[in-house]
């Protein structure tokens, strides 16, 4: 397991975690529209993916309602319960989904969130994505609520700008309770949160940033740049997103140039030096939720938190990806 001292509290809370958790949205198994994003994998090899991340260091897991219609949360549960791993030994995520709904149905649809992760408890509960036909005063104070029955235990957001997440944390405030954490896009390829208010927001509010998709959903591991082959295996939804088009790979060919020359000086692959660079260039503030499909994949993810950069590799690539912000 990890050194305690790379451990580190999220937020202003008592959960303290793994640097790197596992992103569970590759849990979805081919249900629902969000779930066909990603290739179907079975019960076996979701069960080796976690037991893997466990066994290198992570200790933390974040799914969502929306990943699969639940069935993310119901794969996650049954894998843990399997591996015999207690409700006090994992800490969980998850998201409420509020598209077309009213803040009422965070209160309506949590006992379904409950159930679904049986026996495991939702340690941070958050906010999918800011719009829905409620306010966000209106939700945090129903979040607040969840919190105060003991139903969850921490409150979080996600895809939150600067403003909304003060707006999030003032109300829950009016409840005695902190705002954990913001889930939002932040990798080498995209750094705007560095320059929008919402990092240095989250800095004074001491809330968490939640990185996901941190390899920029497979680019930064180098390998469509190396053998663009692999990009018919993927969903058409990736696809045809910008940053896996021709112009998009040729974009990012210097930065994937610089991270393969990084790998080779660290004897490490370029996905856990993007990795690192992430956990550490900022301070302890900054969590990543790397997905894995294969169980090589969560090993390498959690191997990322044993790697320090030296101080003039770090400034190279802030340097390198300044354009992002």
């Amino acid at each position: 397991m990890l050194k305690e001292l790379l451990l580190r509290r999220m937020g202003d809370s008592d959960l303290i975690l793994s640097p790197v958790g596992l992103g569970c949205w590759q849990f979805s198994q081919g249900h629902g529209f969000l779930g066909s994003y990603w290739s179907t994998l079975n019960d076996r090899e979701i069960m080796e993916i976690i037991r893997t991340s466990l066994d290198n260091g992570v200790n933390w897991f974040d799914t969502a309602e929306a990943y699969g219609k639940g069935q993310s949360e119901r794969a996650l549960a049954a894998s843990l319960s399997k591996l015999d791993i207690k409700p006090d030994e994992a800490i969980i995520a998850t998201k409420w989904w509020p598209l077309f709904r009213t803040a009422g149905s965070i209160f309506r649809t949590i006992d379904r969130r409950r159930k679904a992760l049986e026996p495991y408890p939702i340690s941070l509960y958050q906010i999918h994505q800011p719009f829905s036909f409620s306010g966000i005063r209106s939700q945090m104070k129903a979040m607040g609520r969840l919190v105060e029955q003991q139903r969850i235990r921490y409150v979080g957001v996600s895809n939150f700008s600067a403003d909304q997440m003060k707006t999030a944390y003032d109300e829950l405030k009016k409840s005695g309770f902190s705002l954990v954490s913001n889930q939002v896009r932040y990798h080498l390829l995209d750094r705007k949160i560095e320059s929008n208010g919402i990092l240095e927001t989250a800095r004074k509010l001491r809330i968490a940033i939640i990185s996901y998709s941190p390899l920029a959903q497979g680019i930064l591991t180098g390998k469509f740049h190396q053998h663009p082959e692999l990009l018919k295996n993927i969903s058409r939804f990736r696809r045809f997103l910008p940053d896996f088009r021709k112009k998009g790979l040729q974009k990012s060919q210097p930065l994937i140039d610089i991270l393969h020359q990084l790998a080779g000086k660290y004897q490490v692959s370029e996905a856990q030096i993007a990795l690192s660079w992430l956990i550490y260039s900022k301070g302890d503030s900054v969590f990543v939720i790397p997905g894995a499909s294969r169980v090589s994949h969560a090993r390498e993810n959690a191997a990322a938190m044993q790697l320090h950069l030296e101080k003039a590799d770090m400034e190279m690539l802030d340097e390198l990806t300044e354009k992002y912000k």
